[in-house]
């Protein structure tokens, strides 16, 4: 009961400390990067802290002062747990599993650019899980705010409450629309920054109980890469979720939703080497967020899922929503 109350104290406290970070400055205010520490060429140094933000190539650290740093990722980053279980052994996992609000310690040099390059990442067990699951509420309360907000188009739709402008603006109301509304989008390039847009999501199948990618779903999965490829990839990522239906316990298809979601990633990375910076940490919903009826065969078959979403950041795509 107690290891209960203290973890919900930790994902309470992360939680207030995001939404801190988060909060939009008022008008007037100084938005100058002040608290931005700028590490010095060729600097060692260790920074202990909490992730506040979370990019392709690197995460924004907070220290207890208040103080941020530029962390940078490359594919030489050791990510590993502390040393803390029975045999005194560590964990490795990949840089995906750096997430905003995980409390981490970053060791590393300084670039050119005042960022601290990371060469090792140390975290405890429990502050992952607690990150994980805030990520996870966080992603919960998100579609229910999209549901919410069809829901309510709809309803305007069917009321009739939506109404067509019928005015003419004159020419000199044009320019000024025109003026308001390039205003807006460079507003919108420089607060969206921290956001990503869903440009598309691809669907893989899996048999019961397995994570073993099927033909059909190495097949998709290369269809998608090829398009990819097409496509401008500045500033993209790829989330990547796995799910379950609702045969089994609920930590067993946790689990089995997880290690799905691993074999896309690890597809993805041998046969289109996809950099592991670009991926958003693989998470398993288990058997939650259904997307058809676990009561039916057809049902469960496309609950036992991954899902492999390509965002790209709002900032830099210029997009307006």
């Amino acid at each position: 009961m107690r290891s209960n109350k203290q973890a919900l104290a930790r994902l309470l406290t992360l939680a207030f400390i995001l939404a801190l970070t988060s909060a939009v400055p008022t008008q007037g205010q100084d938005t100058t990067q002040a608290n931005v520490r700028a590490v010095p060429t060729g600097q060692q140094m260790e920074i202990t802290g909490i992730v506040v933000k979370r990019a392709a190539d690197s995460f924004m650290l907070r220290d207890a002062t208040n103080v941020d740093t530029v962390v940078a990722l490359t594919p030489q980053t050791s990510v590993k747990t502390n040393k803390g279980n029975l045999f005194g052994k560590s964990t490795t996992y990949g840089v995906t599993y750096i997430l905003r609000g995980l409390r981490l310690k970053a060791t590393g040099t300084g670039n050119a650019e005042g960022q601290l390059v990371a060469d090792k990442i140390r975290f405890d067990e429990r502050d992952l899980r607690t990150a994980q699951a805030l990520q996870q509420t966080d992603q919960l309360a998100q579609e229910n705010e999209r549901r919410v907000a069809a829901a309510e188009e709809n309803e305007r739709k069917l009321a009739g409450q939506i109404q067509e402008n019928t005015a003419l603006a004159t020419a000199a109301q044009a320019r000024a629309d025109q003026a308001m509304a390039q205003a807006e989008r460079a507003n919108h390039r420089i607060n969206g920054l921290d956001d990503y847009d869903s440009v598309r999501t691809l669907t893989v199948l899996f048999r019961p109980g397995s994570a073993v990618l099927l033909p059909k779903a190495k097949a998709d999965i290369d269809a998608g890469a090829a398009w990819v490829k097409t496509q401008n990839t500045k500033g993209w990522v790829v989330a990547v979720v796995g799910f379950a239906d609702t045969q089994g316990n609920t930590a067993r298809n946790r689990s089995l939703s997880e290690r799905r979601a691993n074999a896309v990633i690890g597809y993805m990375v041998m046969k289109h080497d996809l950099p592991l910076q670009r991926l958003v940490q693989p998470f398993g919903y288990g058997d939650s967020n259904p997307v058809a009826d676990n009561t039916t065969a057809d049902g469960r078959a496309k609950n036992r899922r991954v899902e492999i979403r390509i965002l790209v950041n709002k900032g830099i795509a210029d997009t307006n929503h």
